[in-house]
């Protein structure tokens, strides 16, 4: 019986019914801190029968006591995170919606026990009046609030929907690319050389076994590098001493992740557009280096004086879809850049440097 592959974290998150956005995290602790503040605000100057001095006098005891609801909610949200997550949007609503309620009551019961009559209320009925009239903010503030966060959840999820679809729309594109032109390699081969061509179907085999394993958004740098080594291989059996490699890459880390096929078509247009129009072939220069958290890779090769125009629109082509994932992955952080100068053509990559597939590369 077939085992069923555990769900990568990645993956957990998109299906995560939890809306609410994470109370333990001190970005959130100290957003949520600024808008109690700003509520505390609009409290103290919404009655319109005080004095102003009067009202802002008050702010300081609103603020005491919006905080205290606010913070104490936060911390039980977040203490409660672990069992929300595994519930419906309905039940964590209803749920959250009690937490802050009860808080909200706690408090409110604290403040009128210690503080004798807050917010100088002397009516007999005030005790039952302040406690609802919080209530009553409190459910007021908290509905629309719950609300935005379910709705920028759902927002999130579809631009993250969107995109990882559109990113395996663009690596779609590559990889019959890459697997006609390599069968054209093999083509050439079989004839005058099968043994050769033997052998470079049977390294296009374990190249498409690594590649097609699934569908990695992400694979490690060793990977990539490991794929492109094979698929020059196959080449320089076609091209023989016309193509030589010069490798640079020992200072990039192995282990970093990039996006699958990244390097490869690279190398691909390097020898269609550079090494196979020269009658002398050529050198491609592959060189990299770590810059503070940003990967920095650069392929070099020559080029012909003059290039058929069917050449450059395909090159083109690839360039843009490259750069096109750089930009769904990464967002500005990354890009593609192309120089040339003096028959030297040079294709620049740089975009962050990711150790596990839990990194949010655009933050």
């Amino acid at each position: 019986m077939k085992t069923q592959k555990p769900a990568t974290p990645s993956e957990k998150t998109e299906a995560d019914p939890l809306f609410l956005p994470d109370f333990c995290a001190i970005r959130v602790v100290f957003v949520v801190v600024i808008v109690a503040e700003l509520a505390a605000f609009v409290l103290a100057l919404a009655p319109l029968n005080l004095p102003l001095t009067e009202r802002l006098s008050n702010l300081g005891t609103i603020s005491f006591f919006v905080q205290w609801c606010t913070l104490a909610a936060s911390a039980l949200l977040c203490l409660l995170r672990p069992w929300l997550r595994g519930h419906s949007a309905t039940l964590i609503s209803l749920f959250s919606f009690s937490i802050i309620l009860g808080v909200i009551t706690l408090v409110s019961e604290g403040a009128w026990y210690l503080f004798h009559q807050p917010f100088f209320g002397n009516d007999d009925n005030w005790h039952a009046h302040f406690l609802l009239r919080n209530l009553i903010i409190g459910f007021i503030i908290t509905g629309p609030l719950l609300r935005y966060f379910y709705i920028q959840h759902q927002w999130r999820l579809k631009v993250r929907t969107e995109s990882q679809a559109r990113l395996q729309a663009l690596q779609s594109r590559i990889r019959p690319h890459f697997l006609f032109n390599s069968m054209n390699t093999i083509a050439s081969l079989t004839r005058s050389h099968p043994g050769k061509a033997e052998m470079a179907t049977e390294n296009l085999a374990d190249l498409f076994r690594a590649s097609l394993l699934d569908s990695k958004k992400y694979q490690t740098l060793e990977e990539e590098l490991e794929l492109c080594r094979r698929y020059l291989e196959i080449e320089a059996l076609r091209l023989g001493e016309r193509l030589k490699i010069n490798w640079q890459v020992d200072k990039l880390p192995q282990q970093a992740l990039i996006p699958p096929l990244l390097l490869q078509p690279l190398l691909e247009n390097a020898i269609y557009h550079g090494i196979e129009p020269l009658t002398e072939g050529g050198i491609i220069e592959i060189s990299g280096q770590i810059n503070g958290r940003q990967l920095h890779i650069s392929i070099e090769n020559p080029v012909p004086s003059q290039s058929m125009s069917a050449r450059k629109q395909g090159n083109r082509i690839a360039l843009d879809n490259i750069r096109e994932r750089l930009h769904t992955l990464y967002g500005a952080r990354a890009d593609l850049e192309t120089e040339l100068h003096e028959q030297r053509y040079c294709t620049r990559l740089f975009f962050p440097y990711i150790k596990n597939q839990d990194e949010h590369p655009h933050h």
